[in-house]
């Protein structure tokens, strides 16, 4: 049925109500008896009711204030993009009364993560979207907002233990599963495989990298549980202290053929290996779609890019704040990024779905 022709009163004739329990219905208001809410959800079932968002929001009359806790952003890296992604839904729902803000923090730098969350916590706002870095600090922050009633939604990771409203980002230990499944494709007998990490495994920093390299590891356990392993640390900066730590490992490991690295830092060994084509590689997976990975990938010293659709999570969950908080309706409690397996042979007809 076209919904547009149905008039509050039509509904509450249908239903055998009054037009002004319908609308405490629509707007979720007021003492409505459930044998009466029954009745008009059964109409509204029936005429496949779509509420006016806009009518809804203008009808409220209040301003909603969100607020983003993400990491500072780059020009072409990861979290620019998910700034972007917040930036155009922010555009989209101005027109709801809702502000959108950002405070950012400096990643996997706990005492500016800290900041970020104190500063929260000292702010009245309607809703908040978070990027989780540390977890202690992240539940400090999210019991607080749990105690105040404030709804909040996690991207990129999902902290276990909070109860955020929606979960928007990639299934991080599937992801890793999945990229230990693809690279070792590539396996040949007496291959070993190095993990080019760029923090300590038990870093509370690196709570990402440790759940990928969780479904990393249990795909090798269950296929490949011989496999010699070896971890290095790289430096996230320092170019030059990478090129001595690449020069030295390779030549005292000249079985290592396979390499992965968990973060969006795998131009680090792709670009090693550009450099020093004597090292042989025989596959080498990352994450994220960086011109400086994707170059790398084009080139092919790196194999395989894992992408997160990083502008598609904040514009995501923007908008899911604002049907949750303005529109009152029911949310997805998890809503998975798909997990994007690019090569050089599709990279050029890749594109990030924008809705």
């Amino acid at each position: 049925m076209d919904t547009k022709k149905f008039t509050i009163k039509d509904i509450a004739r249908l239903a055998g109500v009054s037009a002004g329990t319908v609308d405490r219905v629509l707007h979720q208001r007021g003492d409505v008896s459930e044998k009466s809410r029954q009745r008009v959800q059964k109409v509204l079932d029936e005429i496949h009711y779509q509420p006016n968002k806009f009518a809804i929001a203008l009808a409220g009359k209040k301003n909603y204030r969100m607020v983003c806790i993400i990491p500072q952003g780059k020009e072409g890296d990861y979290w620019s993009s998910v700034h972007q992604g917040i930036e155009r839904a922010a555009h989209e729902v101005r027109d709801y009364n809702v502000s959108v803000e950002c405070c950012t923090f400096k990643h996997a730098d706990e005492e500016s993560y800290k900041k970020a969350c104190r500063q929260m916590m000292t702010e009245r706002v309607d809703a908040v979207l978070i990027a989780p870095n540390f977890r202690e600090t992240t539940l400090t922050l999210t019991n607080y907002l749990d105690e105040q009633g404030t709804p909040y939604l996690f991207i990129d990771f999902n902290i276990l233990k909070a109860h955020p409203i929606s979960y928007i980002g990639q299934d991080s230990k599937q992801s890793g599963y999945l990229a230990a499944k693809l690279l070792m494709k590539e396996y040949r007998e007496g291959d070993e495989l190095a993990f080019f990490l760029t923090g300590s495994k038990d870093s509370p920093a690196e709570i990402q990298m440790q759940r990928r390299l969780e479904g990393f590891t249990a795909y090798l356990a269950e296929n490949h549980n011989r496999l010699i392993l070896h971890d290095i640390i790289l430096d996230k900066e320092d170019h030059h202290y990478n090129e001595r730590t690449l020069d030295d490992f390779f030549t005292k490991h000249p079985d290592v053929h396979l390499g992965a690295v968990f973060n969006s830092r795998v131009y680090a060994v792709g670009n090693y290996l550009r450099q020093h084509p004597e090292v042989k590689m025989r596959g080498i997976v990352g994450y994220d779609l960086l011109p400086e990975n994707v170059e790398c990938l084009k080139q092919s010293t790196v194999d395989y890019l894992i992408g997160q659709r990083p502008g598609l999570q904040g514009y995501c969950g923007i908008m899911t704040l604002c049907n949750h908080v303005v529109f009152k309706l029911a949310v997805p409690t998890i809503s998975y990024m798909p997990i994007d397996l690019l090569m050089k042979e599709n990279i050029d007809y890749y594109f990030e779905k924008e809705d």
